[in-house]
């Protein structure tokens, strides 16, 4: 059975007071009214699970992240400006951007060609756009981690409002 449950919480349910990022807190699935609840406590205030508990769990409260959180339909918009152009040069930051959008489930991968240029990927956006041909590049971890992070910060800056 799979669950839906919400992210953690801001505040600790208990007392109501914010969760500090870095902290330890306990978290605790409930079923009320049909609908499954997850509550978030802090661990000063954690008591043990309730009685009616299906499940819990201790974990961190996330420190807050330095970097904005990416905007899938930017993303999207610059992506599709980078395919209009179809410049080789721009090959591998059409990669990145669509393996950005497909962690995202911005786009979806219907299909892989091979030719004698290589790989490519076919992708169509969740909302109909497309059909996309990005040439799979293959980058190792490390390079494609750095590339990603860089494309992050020239989009909060240049395409976000």
């Amino acid at each position: 059975m799979d669950f839906q449950l919400k992210p953690l919480s801001k505040t600790c349910a208990a007392t109501g007071q914010p969760l500090v990022p870095g902290s330890v807190c306990h978290s605790v699935v409930v079923e009320r009214n049909g609908q499954f609840l997850r509550l978030d406590y802090s661990d000063a205030a954690w008591r043990g699970p309730p009685a009616d508990a299906v499940g819990y769990w201790r974990t961190r409260v996330p420190l807050a992240s330095s970097v904005e959180r990416l905007d899938p339909d930017a993303l999207l918009r610059y992506f599709e400006q980078l395919c209009e152009d179809a410049s080789p040069s721009q090959d591998t930051n059409r990669y990145v951007a669509a393996l950005l959008l497909l962690k995202l489930k911005r786009l979806q991968l219907d299909d892989v060609r091979q030719d004698d240029d290589g790989e490519y990927l076919l992708l169509s956006g969740s909302r109909g756009e497309g059909v996309f041909e990005v040439r799979n590049l293959q980058l190792p971890d490390a390079e494609l981690s750095r590339l990603q992070q860089a494309l992050k910060s020239h989009l909060a800056a240049e395409w976000t409002p």
